[in-house]
């Protein structure tokens, strides 16, 4: 289990650092930058070129990475190009809302996966598995932003039950108005267990239809026993790696439901920042959007190989 999860970090390590040089070359073919937005179009050459030179842009790019990338590697994100203030001051405003949305997803979407697929896998065929199974591709198969407008239309503006946006709200609003996150998460809530439900239905057809599990009913063994005892762990493997990739479509997700609903998040972080041409925060939390995508699949990864050691040696 140490070597494993040695090597897997390791490769994790690896993909960062080229992320890291694909953020750069990316943000290096945005078209204009920061001086040019800063200043209109009346502006002199020699303004421009002088304001340029100040932030750094008018140094070779391989220079200008390097630099980069060694203050990432003492924890400095640099400075902003139009707020003129760290970049991890930024990053860390904006970073509070979306962990809030995202951890509140998890939390409710993995127990309630975990129970929908296996009531609707121990009991293949029956109604409630033709329901759930019905319910959860055709949510599935339906857009964030549709959903987010379709719910905002219903429960905001129809019946006026819940707030329709975050405008004048901060992070911590959220204790005195709980109902600012139902909207948002709802949204994130329906491809998340979606995805998970069928992936723990999955797992659980296939863990009740082994050998162990047919041999364990012949002895007599209770249901209830035999599923969290023995089904569970095996149905959680597929559930605990799909959960990786839904933590990467929630990511996705989180970004587009903090631009319909105007959540002070990542999301209109960057939109600012690529709008701005604001540079250092446009790689800062584009290359943390990345990370937080590897640790979860390196997560995934882990849990995977300990519920199911045998795993990797099969495959």
């Amino acid at each position: 289990m140490a070597r494993h999860a040695l090597r897997r970090t390791g490769l994790a390590v690896c993909q960062l650092a080229l992320l890291s040089v694909l953020v750069f070359l990316l943000t290096a073919l945005l078209p204009g930058d920061a001086a040019d937005v800063l200043f209109n179009e009346k502006a002199g050459t020699a303004q421009i070129a002088r304001l340029r030179a100040e932030m750094g842009l008018d140094e070779p790019p391989v220079e200008r990475f390097l630099d980069w990338a060694g203050g990432l590697l003492t924890g400095d994100l640099g400075t902003s190009f139009t707020g003129g203030g760290p970049v991890s001051r930024i990053v860390a405003d904006s970073v509070g809302a979306t962990a809030v949305l995202a951890g509140a997803t998890v939390l409710i979407a993995v127990p309630l996966a975990l129970v929908l697929g296996l009531l609707a896998g121990c009991r293949p065929g029956g109604r409630f598995d033709r329901t759930v199974t019905a319910v959860t591709l055709a949510l599935d198969a339906v857009p964030d932003f549709v959903l987010s407008l379709a719910l905002v239309a219903v429960f905001a503006l129809k019946l006026g039950w819940l707030p329709s946006t975050w405008i004048g709200a901060t992070t911590g609003d959220l204790v005195a108005r709980p109902g600012l996150l139902v909207l948002p998460v709802a949204v994130l809530l329906a491809r998340t267990v979606c995805q998970l439900a069928r992936q723990v239905r999955a797992g659980t057809l296939g863990a009740l239809r082994s050998a162990y599990a047919v041999q364990a009913r012949r002895l007599g063994v209770p249901r209830t026993r035999l599923v969290l005892r023995h089904v569970l762990p095996n149905a959680a493997v597929p559930a605990v790696q799909q959960l990786a990739r839904t933590g990467d479509t929630l990511l996705g997700g989180v970004l587009v439901v903090e631009a319909v609903f105007a959540v002070p998040g990542t999301a209109t972080a960057l939109i600012d920042a690529v709008q701005s041409r604001d540079i250092p925060t446009v790689q800062a939390l584009t290359l943390l959007l990345a990370a937080v995508a590897l640790l979860l699949n390196l997560a995934a990864d882990l849990v995977s190989h300990r519920l199911s050691p045998k795993a990797e040696v099969l495959r």
